[in-house]
Formats: structure tokens, C-alpha cells, sequence
């Protein structure tokens, strides 16, 4: 299987994300309450991890097709592992 397809589905997420953090933003300065901004954060703030697990699996996917050794996919996804554990509380 191509690369490409993994690579594009990557890019079309982050395009979607970039899309729904700008959305978030006008949106802020649409209603500009304070209130209402902190709700639309932290929906963000939850669509943003999942944007980045989303997309590191598909890149997993990729190099795991493309006949990576299994080695360097397990350090890849334990390096992925550490940046999710240590962004929580």
C-alpha cells in the first residue's frame, strides 16, 4: 500500500483542525463574552489531542505498511505515549 494515502489522510486532518480553531476563534470574537469563550476553549482544547492521536496513528499505519521495522514503530508510538501522558493532569 502507498504512503500517499496515509500522508494525504494526515494532512486532511489537520486542515480540519485548523478549520474548527479558526471557527473557535471567530467565534470567541463573534459572541465576545467570556463565558461563552471558555466553553468554545475547551471544546478546543479536547478536539486538540485527538487531532494528534488521530493523525500519529495514521502516520503509525503508514510506516508500519511501508515495512518500518517493528522496533522503530514501538519507539514511535511509546514516544507518542509519553507526549499524552505527560500533557495530562
Amino acid at each position: 500500500m502507498s504512503e500517499d494515502i496515509f500522508l494525504k489522510g494526515m494532512i486532511i486532518i489537520r486542515f480540519l483542525s485548523a478549520a474548527i480553531e479558526f471557527t473557535g476563534a471567530f467565534l470567541m470574537w463573534r459572541y465576545f463574552r467570556l463565558d461563552t469563550a471558555i466553553r468554545i476553549n475547551g471544546f478546543l482544547g479536547l478536539a486538540g489531542p485527538l487531532v494528534l492521536t488521530t493523525t500519529m496513528l495514521l502516520g503509525i499505519a503508514g510506516l508500519a505498511a511501508s515495512r518500518v521495522p517493528a522496533a522503530k514503530i514501538l519507539w514511535i508510538g511509546l514516544g507518542v505515549a509519553c507526549i499524552l501522558y505527560g500533557t495530562t493532569r
